[in-house]
């Protein structure tokens, strides 16, 4: 039952996905849609059931929030590690004009305004790696019951069309290109199939889980901070993007509480 249900979960994130890339003549509402569900995401859906799964703490500190800040700082300074090693690849090569100037996605030239391509494919393998958790916990809650089932079943199959929407555009945010984009979006969305699975042999222990999706928390807080948002609000600070940002939060809530 759990893998049939799931294959609704890949639906609404090839959904997503096909969302973001219909709509790149409104970058600015699409980044701003993104940022949104994303930090719905993280605060209202993540965190919480991160704290619930690893809240033990360490000198003081739920575990949780440790993990939540490291993902935070691992971000960061991947990040700028690698646009420092991009950089100086550039000025060897001539390119450092180039890529002094930032571009929206989906433009012919492929230019990204210097941000690493391998940033925006690692954010999307931790997407892929939060669907398969979602369809992990899918398979777990019906082994609990029926009646958790349907709820996690709600929840994942309505944030699963965020999820797709977030993969595609973080992909193409960071200069890659369509292709990559649509593998990874394909990757997010086979996840939660195959997450679902997998539970009919194992069940991910409570800890671990809890773990990974503070330290993923993190790390999805910092791109939705400190890339996305920016960038939808750069070149079009209107009021229309961010309505984006807040009707992005508020879906994400709606999609918790009909959950509980």
């Amino acid at each position: 039952m759990a893998v049939i249900v799931a294959l609704g979960a890949f639906l609404m994130t090839l959904a997503g996905g096909w969302t973001a890339q219909r709509v790149t003549d409104r970058r600015h509402l699409v980044l701003g849609l993104a940022g949104g569900l994303m930090l719905g995401v993280v605060g209202l859906d993540l965190l919480p059931e991160a704290m619930h799964a690893a809240g033990e703490e360490v000198f003081g500190v739920p575990m949780a929030l440790l993990l939540f800040v490291g993902g935070f700082l691992v971000a960061h300074c991947a990040e700028r590690l690698l646009a420092v090693r991009q950089a100086s690849h550039g000025a060897r090569n001539g390119d450092a004009h180039e890529n002094g100037h930032p571009h929206a996605y989906g433009r012919a030239d492929g230019e990204h305004g210097g941000r690493a391509p391998q940033v925006g494919l690692a954010a999307a393998a931790a997407m892929v790696g939060h669907s398969l958790a979602d369809g992990v916990a899918l398979g777990a809650a019906f082994q609990v019951g029926g009646g958790m089932g349907v709820a996690v079943t709600l929840a994942v199959i309505t944030h699963d069309f965020a999820d797709g929407f977030n993969t595609y555009t973080l992909t193409r945010l960071y200069g890659n290109d369509r292709r990559k984009a649509r593998l990874m979006l394909l990757a997010d969305a086979v996840a939660p199939v195959v997450g679902a699975a997998s539970t009919v042999l194992f069940t991910l222990p409570e800890e671990p889980l809890g773990a990974y999706l503070g330290f993923f928390g993190g790390v999805l807080l910092y791109l939705a901070a400190a890339e996305i948002l920016p960038e939808a609000h750069h070149e079009h600070p209107a009021l229309s993007t961010l309505m984006c940002t807040v009707g992005g939060v508020a879906g994400i809530w709606l999609v918790v509480g009909l959950a509980d």
